[in-house]
């Protein structure tokens, strides 16, 4: 590896995905993040992507979340 590098002709290039994803703040459960980052160490994949992705999939089949709350 060179100590240093010469940027000087390289030349810009536009972001081919602009407006293709958006930035949220979401607060998730530790467990939650504890899982995927799990996964994320078995796969090699990004947690963050590994949760959009999930997300994407349950987007596209329609599920809907069923909850019983209990007193």
């Amino acid at each position: 590896m060179k100590r240093e590098y010469n940027f000087s002709k390289l030349k810009e290039l536009k972001n081919p995905y602009p407006g293709k994803k958006k930035a949220i703040g979401i607060n998730l459960s530790p467990e939650v993040v504890d899982y995927f980052k799990g996964l994320a160490e078995e796969t090699g994949v990004a947690y963050q992507k590994l949760i959009d992705l999930y997300l994407l999939d349950c987007a596209k089949k329609g599920k809907k979340l069923r909850m019983k709350w209990v007193a």
